[in-house]
């Protein structure tokens, strides 16, 4: 199915440009579920990026699918199983964890926040997927960068510069993606690993090792409890392995072979919803009052990470090199999560949290100041009155 997408995109270049005559700042969405992530933008209008949903384009021999910006993702994961395949991030759905249950998420959505699931440790991130974009900057300019077929230098890439950017530079309004075909089976190795530094050795081991391991998380017995399939296992390792079913099933057994025979082999469809549970964060002990942090770090320093905040409970993803944390909703645990993460080098993100909180902090890491400049030169290119999410990742931009 086609849909041509230049009557919506200048009826939105035509919001856009009456709003930022006005300087009227506008909350860019898609079905609002992640509205609570980051910081809240104060806006006079809403800008909905959902108003054109469907399938543009969807070609599985070239591996490229297209879609309108507003599409729901279930829809697009329903589309590509039909034809055997997947998108490649896994991407998770935080509703639950983010309180915003309802409506799905858009891929628009997806695309803008950047989020991958436990496959990002293997085969990259979200933007490393998005061979085209088609948006409207807050100069009320449509401008489209990348293409549809894997191969191709069109332009400037500005999609991996959107990808991630929270709707502050721009509303996109189509996404083009890679593809893959999907596994046939899925088998995972649980590994009884009650530290956390054993935990990660094992998991790199694992992602080490020439058996194609797609995904490896460490999880403390709290958080292992709360996974149906993992309950009363203690803290375990596990480790993902993705092909055709006598594959899976062969390079499980000899994984488990080199660890010693010391754990057990789940079966396909106990895998897949333990990596669903895992991509969606359900692991993660949060109470209903707490704050939830993501922390990016190199795999030997998550363990650190995970100790060095003692009021926070958690666990590791992307082979220990993703730390999910929830405490209580305070500056002092967030400067807690910060100190840690910068003294392990690496970044972090306040994903939920009040929005006292979320107004009071950085919810993103301060950019050094000649990353600043750059960053402040890009925003006045693409949306120089400020109106698209304004302060959304940081207070000014």
């Amino acid at each position: 199915m086609e849909i041509d997408p230049t009557q919506a995109e200048a009826a939105l270049a035509a919001e856009i440009a009456t709003a930022a005559a006005e300087r009227t700042p506008l909350l860019v969405q898609g079905n609002g579920t992640k509205r609570g992530m980051l910081r809240p933008v104060q806006a006079a209008r809403t800008l909905s990026a959902a108003r054109e949903s469907g399938i543009t384009l969807y070609a599985p021999k070239e591996l490229i699918l297209s879609a309108a910006a507003g599409t729901p993702l279930p829809q697009i994961e329903a589309a590509v199983a039909a034809a055997g395949q997947h998108l490649i991030a896994e991407p998770p759905d935080l509703s639950a964890l983010l309180g915003s249950g309802g409506q799905p998420q858009t891929i628009g959505g997806v695309v803008a926040t950047n989020l991958s699931g436990p496959r990002r440790v293997a085969w990259g991130a979200m933007r490393d997927h998005v061979m085209g974009l088609r948006a409207v900057t807050g100069r009320a300019e449509v401008i489209h960068s990348g293409g549809r077929v894997l191969k191709n230098v069109t332009g400037l890439d500005l999609c991996k510069l959107l990808t991630g950017s929270h709707g502050t530079l721009g509303v996109i309004t189509e996404v083009t993606l890679k593809v893959l075909p999907a596994p046939e089976a899925t088998g995972t190795l649980v590994l009884p690993e009650a530290d956390a530094r054993a935990g990660v050795a094992a998991l790199s081991a694992g992602l080490g090792s020439p058996y194609g391991v797609s995904a490896a998380a460490w999880l403390p017995a709290d958080a292992a409890d709360r996974v149906p399939e993992l309950a009363g296992e203690g803290a375990v390792a596990l480790l993902r392995i993705e092909e055709f079913a006598a594959s899976v099933a062969y390079r499980a057994a000899k994984l488990l072979a080199e660890r010693g025979g010391r754990g057990r082999i789940l079966d396909d469809a106990t895998s897949r919803a333990v990596w669903r549970a895992v991509r969606d964060a359900v692991p993660l002990p949060a109470r209903p009052e707490d704050a939830v942090w993501r922390v990016s770090v190199r795999p030997s320093a998550g363990p650190a990470v995970l100790a060095g905040v003692p009021d926070a409970r958690g666990f590791l993803d992307w082979g220990g090199g993703l730390v999910w944390l929830a405490g209580p909703a305070t500056e002092a645990t967030h400067r807690a999560v910060a100190a840690a993460a910068r003294q392990a080098g690496g970044t972090w993100m306040l994903l939920r949290g009040p929005e006292t909180l979320r107004n009071a902090v950085a919810v993103i890491p301060p950019d050094p100041e000649p990353l600043a400049r750059i960053a402040q030169r890009v925003k006045a290119a693409l949306d120089p009155a400020g109106i698209l999410n304004p302060g959304r990742l940081q207070a000014g931009l």
